[in-house]
């Protein structure tokens, strides 16, 4: 970390005035200090003004990105700085804000730490901002860029409930930094360098074609499948802490594809005998059968001994045609350029903390150019957390992501016995969930994607949880449509509420509280009410299920 100041930090040099003061801040929200906070600095002279931190002041900076600001009082401009990580380093300079400051100067006047202090206030971004500031100082100065031409702010109150108030003033003779070596950029890309050096992104696919063809090759990185439907690869994720937020991002656009398909952003466990890439590579049969009664066999959707099904971080729904089919013109309508599908995951963090593995996705279509998708992890980590680890037990998945090589339908829902999976627990779990994703297909008038139905969970035997997906709200992504059709009824296809997805979509999971589950083999069952075929047609259902517990 040395070498990182001496490089950064090349130029350091004192200037000694006879007004100079370190004036420290400390925030609380409601009237209630906020704990374990990084006192704000303020060190003021008459021609320069710093903001910074306690702990940025001190040597030993343990956590990136590194962020101050530098007031020159004479230019009425300011310049902030931010190192991001040990090897990048960034300033932006802003010559206009300051001078476009407005405020009501209020009559009210109260004493803060001994100085008299006069009261202003302005609106930001809908916020009511006041501000406490003295003139006795003969410095001027504030613990953020508002007001700093006021005076020596000594208080700012935000909303009434939040507040960033002065705890000692010290004479002070500060050292300003001038770094040399820091990468000059605008206000917009350090705003944007500065926010992503915030969190870890891990790309995992790069505008990946996902289409059917019997051209579709791997690799030396992703391996594809199902005839190009499947783009796989594996993936070192670092150690995420407990409390931490993970979230997933697909951003998909029409290749060629003109219709809503099913899309799953998910990961093949390997850590028991056999695992879903068995299946990709020596074809669906090699994979666990499951069946019913009905005199269907259901390939690699429920867990065994050997075997675990895909968990899906995401299940997504295209929308009809985006992009590539923007030229379907309607008067006052602008079609979106892609669709992005963001989720958090941070529930399965134990899949991915330290792991390296295998993640995959799917859109199921027929089409040789299908669709273009990028696919990325975010990791925002947590400094603190009271969350406890959990342990994560995949059970059953009936989205058949091998569709396009042979992969059954999830019809198993035609008979009262549906899905029924067994597990056995180790030991025993406390507080645990089902985390459920449900969609219902079949489309046509009166196929499930159109008909709400009940979907019933029983643990060992007995109903724990029941409740009807269904989306009412698919006419809010009108714009993300443009080959939808028409109808005479003045809507359009993708208007239509659907079994819990709309074209477009990301479907959440619900989270099924199950209690605790002692040691010993436990049986989940899901039941459906699916619906008759119609001469071809046919409904089905998507279910996917993991065990959460302590």
């Amino acid at each position: 970390m040395k070498k990182l100041l001496f490089i950064v930090f090349v130029l350091t040099f004192g200037m000694s005035f006879s007004q100079a003061y370190k004036i420290s801040y400390l925030r609380s929200s409601n009237g209630t200090l906020i704990d374990n906070q990084d006192p704000i600095w303020v060190l003021a002279s008459t021609t320069h003004i710093k903001l910074t931190s306690q702990k940025n002041e001190s040597t030993k900076w343990e956590t990136f990105p590194i962020e101050y600001i530098i007031v020159n009082r004479k230019k009425n401009s300011f310049t902030q700085y931010a190192v991001i990580n040990t090897g990048k380093a960034i300033a932006t300079t802003d010559s206009v804000s300051l001078a476009k400051q407005t405020f009501e100067m209020l009559p009210e006047t109260k004493k803060i730490l001994g100085y008299n202090c006069k009261k202003a206030k302005t609106i930001v971004n809908s916020n009511t901002i006041e501000l406490w500031y003295t003139e006795d100082l003969k410095v001027n100065g504030a613990p953020t860029i508002l007001g700093q031409n006021l005076g020596l702010v000594l208080q700012m109150v935000r909303n009434g409930n939040f507040e960033i108030t002065a705890t000692k003033v010290e004479k002070n003779k500060p050292a300003f930094d001038e770094p040399t070596t820091m990468q000059e950029v605008d206000n917009l890309t350090y705003k944007d360098l500065l926010w992503k050096s915030r969190f870890t992104t891990i790309p995992v696919f790069k505008d990946q074609i996902i289409n059917f063809s019997d051209q579709s090759k791997s690799n030396d990185t992703i391996l594809r499948f199902a005839n190009g439907t499947i783009a796989i690869r594996k993936v070192k994720i670092p150690e995420i802490k407990p409390g931490s937020q993970i979230f997933v991002d697909v951003t998909e656009q029409s290749n060629g594809d003109a219709y809503d398909r099913t899309g799953s952003f998910f990961i093949i466990p390997t850590n028991k005998a056999k695992s879903f890439m068995d299946g990709l590579q020596n074809g669906v049969k090699t994979l666990p059968i499951y069946s019913n009664g009905n005199g269907k066999e259901y390939q690699g959707v429920v867990s065994d001994g050997d075997y675990n099904p895909v968990v899906e971080l995401m299940r997504f729904f295209t929308p009809f045609g985006v992009k590539q089919y923007n030229t379907l013109q309607l008067k006052d309508k602008s079609w979106a350029e892609n669709v992005l599908y963001r989720q958090d995951v941070s529930e399965l963090r134990s899949l991915l903390s330290n792991q390296e593995v295998w993640i995959g996705i799917n859109i199921g279509n027929y089409d040789k150019g299908g669709h273009k998708a990028s696919a990325n992890i975010t990791i925002h980590n947590e400094e603190e957390s009271k969350v406890k680890p959990t342990t994560i037990v995949p059970l059953f998945c009936t989205n058949n992501i091998m569709e396009m090589a042979g992969q059954e339908y999830g019809t198993m829902f035609n008979n009262d016995k549906g899905l029924e999976v067994s597990f056995k627990l180790d030991r025993p779990m406390k507080n645990c969930k089902l985390r459920y994703i449900t969609t219902g297909h079949g489309g046509w008038e009166n196929g499930d994607e159109f008909v709400p139905k009940k979907n019933s969970i029983y643990l060992n035997g007995k109903e724990v949880f029941s409740f009807t997906p269904w989306r009412q709200d698919c006419g809010s992504y009108r714009l993300s449509n443009p080959a939808s059709g028409n109808f005479p009824n003045g809507l359009s296809s993708s208007d239509y509420s659907r079994a819990n997805w709309c074209p477009g979509t990301v479907t959440n999971p619900i989270f099924i509280d199950l209690g605790d589950l002692a040691a010993g083999t436990h049986t989940i069952q899901v039941k459906i009410p699916q619906g008759l075929p119609e001469g071809t047609s046919f409904s089905s259902w998507n279910v996917s299920g993991v065990l959460i517990g302590e």
